[in-house]
């Protein structure tokens, strides 16, 4: 076990705090005391006196509203849910003003969010396991991407325009949502309705790039417009434009107008441009429903060289620089139609039909720059994907006053291609085309053991066109205690489909050979979570307070590596070989005080990575600790809100293969830093909430990157050793117009 001592007994001193807070909580519920281990710690002194305050209705209001539909049977609250739901409501969205779900999912805790500066795209991660491992869906339809549909989403490609709620189940849910649900899934769930005639929704954000900010030339530039309207009680469609211009990040770079060949061209941070345009028709009748949504997206990337040709002319004794830039352009496009009621008198359908496509073209030409003129244009599709999805569900198949049984289908059929330019392919072939066809089938019950204990069991089987048949299972249990405490178990199998690069990879020449392997087995994922919530009353029913105690275990085995297979000549190959196991344990905590409310949380997560691929592989235990932290303060009269969010991400350590001082590989110990992120936002609304503005800070620490040793280096490349991770601080004004008729 390597732990940092200070953190180690830190961490414990919150968990152990915590856990008396917890059991306070149960025990004197009823009795007119304030505890909360995070008050002591980080706001107040100790008080022995009792608080006398007004009661008030509003800290009940959350709790209410609270209705999921993630791994539901049917749309209920989250008390009623045998999974353990996390929800981030449409009020949290709009305090924060996060521009994509990347921004927003950065202070979620035990998700890492890294930004890559040559490609424009965001990393994530969900307890130690990479976008591929969990699902990203949207009214519970998996999201197409560059890669597949469902994981390896890119986060900045996600608008939160139309959102209603984002909902978070954590552990393996390869029984509700199939294969690449290792870590957990995302469902972001969108609005359907309205109680408005008509609603018109507009709004303009600017936001610096560190410290950079000009009109239309520098920084972040956004406009919205979203109309809705109710043609009749039961028709009602909405209709959504976003624009968001990202100028790229200069810093000590000179843009793309800049001639010397120094190193400076170009941008930091690639400039981006992106229109999203969304459309929704939605039909509502008694025991019916039927909703078609479209969304368009397009973004314009553009890269610029940093090398610059000089092209002298000796003859005339001038130069016409040149360079050699690139354009890169996503389209995508997600048709969804979804129809949901009753077939019977209890029988309760749910069946989604979505086609969607994703293609990302390449524009390539030499750039005159003193003349800002294109030569040589050439374009091509660089990656392209379209997959048919269908999912529907039956509830209510066989209902007693104890039993629910519920199936389900669910079939995929993906097409994927990729040129040479983005993928390594065999030099004579110009593109590469791959199909996944997985049909699926899926049976869970929901069986009441009492009024206190309920479990579901599940199964799915898959059969797919590349792989032998896979099977997952699943366990989850509620059990209800006296004074309201609640146990959630949740215990799963998913797996994970090898990606593209490690299926079709070609890269063979004098010097190398690297190959993918198409016979590859998905990797293959359990999980065990545990979760112990207590909602309860303080001082006198004024301050509402819940808790939550989680453990956490994730075992994937078959891990596909890049391993060597062959000697002399050296060969490598993609193959099943290594093991991943993590285990961790977090508290969350929610504290509301009249218009004040506070929710921390902490969270220690120990990886081993097994790397049977090498005979000097270490299976070590390496932990690391996350603290988060949000506070909201709202004010009625002025209706303003000030909300602050913490987030700290402890030491990250993994092993990473060195030559040594005698010459030979063996693993050593590799640190990323630790560091702290804090965002403040301030709202305010006019004209009864017509007018709203909201003035905010990002990144108030003025983080740019972290330094590592936790990475090696390639045969040509040294080891990076510093991580990027933001642009620095940076503010934004959003102004927003609300209409309602």
């Amino acid at each position: 076990m390597i732990l940092n001592k200070n953190y180690y007994y830190f961490f414990f001193t919150l968990i152990f705090m915590n856990l008396i807070n917890f059991l306070v909580g149960v025990i004197f519920e009823n009795k007119k005391i304030i505890c909360g281990f995070y008050f002591l710690l980080l706001f107040t002194k100790s008080h022995s006196q009792e608080i006398k305050v007004v009661k008030q209705d509003t800290t009940y209001v959350e709790k209410l509203d609270e209705i999921v539909v993630t791994g539901q049977y049917n749309p209920q609250s989250v008390k009623k849910s045998i999974f353990e739901v996390k929800v981030i409501n449409r009020k949290d969205i709009e305090q924060r003003a996060a521009n994509n779900l990347a921004d927003l999912l950065n202070q979620v805790l035990n998700i890492n969010i890294t930004p890559n500066t040559s490609t424009g795209k965001s990393g994530v991660s969900l307890f130690g396991l990479d976008a591929q491992y969990f699902k990203i869906l949207i009214d519970n339809v998996p999201v197409i991407n560059e890669e597949g549909i469902g994981n390896n989403v890119d986060l900045t490609l996600i608008n939160l325009d139309d959102i209603q709620q984002i909902e978070i189940v954590e552990g393996s849910m390869g029984v509700q949502y199939g294969a690449n649900a290792v870590s957990g899934v995302i469902n972001i769930i969108t609005k359907k309705s309205s109680s408005q005639t008509t609603q018109i929704n507009a709004y303009v954000q600017e936001e610096t790039v560190g410290n950079e900010y000009e009109l239309f030339q520098r920084g972040r530039h956004i406009q919205s417009l979203k109309i809705g309207h109710n043609f009749t009680d039961n028709i009602f469609t909405n209709i959504t434009v976003t624009k968001n211009y990202f100028a790229g990040f200069w810093d000590n770079k000179q843009g793309e107008i800049y001639d010397e060949n120094d190193g400076l061209r170009g941008h930091a941070w690639l400039p981006k441009n992106q229109y999203n345009t969304k459309f929704l028709f939605n039909f509502q009748k008694e025991r019916f429903n039927l909703f078609y949504k479209f969304d368009y997206f397009n973004e314009q990337i553009d890269k610029y060289n940093n090398i610059v040709d000089v092209n002298e002319n000796s003859a005339t004794a001038t130069i016409d620089p040149l360079s050699l830039d690139e354009i890169y352009t996503n389209n995508r496009y997600i048709h969804h139609l979804n129809s949901n009621g009753f077939l019977s008198e209890n029988i309760n359908y749910n069946i989604s039909v979505s086609y969607q496509q994703q293609t990302k073209d390449i524009e390539t030409y030499t750039f005159r720059i003193r003349n800002e003129e294109k030569l040589n244009i050439q374009k091509g599709e660089y990656l392209s994907r379209a997959a048919l999805f269908s999912r529907g569900t039956f509830s209510n198949l066989i209902q007693t006053d104890n039993f629910n049984f519920q199936a389900g289908y669910e079939l995929t059929n993906e097409r994927g291609a990729g040129s040479p330019l983005a993928i390594t392919i065999a030099t004579d072939q110009n593109i590469t085309k791959q199909r996944l066809d997985n049909y699926d089938l899926f049976a869970s019950s929901e069986i009441n053991i009492s009024n206190r204990f309920s479990l579901r069991p599940g199964a799915r089987v898959s059969f797919t066109n590349l792989f032998e048949n896979q099977y997952v299972f699943s366990l989850s249990s509620k059990y209800f205690f006296k004074n309201d405490v609640e146990l959630r178990t949740v215990i799963g199998s998913a797996n994970r489909t090898p990606n593209y690069d490690e299926l079709y990879t070609y890269f063979v020449d004098i010097n190398h050979n690297v190959q993918g392997n198409p016979t590859l087995n998905p990797e293959q994922g359990m999980s065990a979570f545990v979760h112990l919530k207590k909602e309860y009353e303080l001082a006198n029913k004024h301050i509402y307070a819940k808790s939550k105690i989680s453990a956490s275990y994730i075992n994937v085995n078959d891990r596909i590596e890049l391993i060597e297979v062959e000697q002399s000549p050296l060969a490598f190959q993609y193959n099943n070989i290594d093991l991943y196991k993590s285990f961790g344990v977090f508290s969350e905590n929610t504290f509301q005080y009249h218009n004040l409310k506070i929710q921390l949380g902490a969270s220690l997560l120990g990886i081993s990575k097994i790397l049977d691929s090498s005979t000097s592989s270490k299976d070590d235990f390496l932990y690391n600790i996350q603290l988060n932290s949000s506070l909201n303060y709202s004010i009625p009269r002025s209706k303003t809100s000030i909300s602050l969010y913490f987030k700290h991400i402890g030491k990250q350590h993994q092993f990473v293969e060195r030559t040594n001082a005698t010459g030979n590989q063996e693993y050593q110990k590799g640190t990323t830093e630790s560091f702290n992120w804090l965002d403040a936002t301030v709202k305010k609304s006019f004209l009864e909430r017509k007018i709203e503005t909201t003035l905010g800070v990002r990144n108030l620490l003025n983080i740019s990157s972290v330094g590592t040793t936790s990475f090696s280096g390639g045969a040509h490349t040294a080891a990076p050793q510093n991580i990027q991770l933001a642009y620095g601080r940076s503010y934004f004004l959003k102004l927003a117009y609300n209409l309602n008729l």
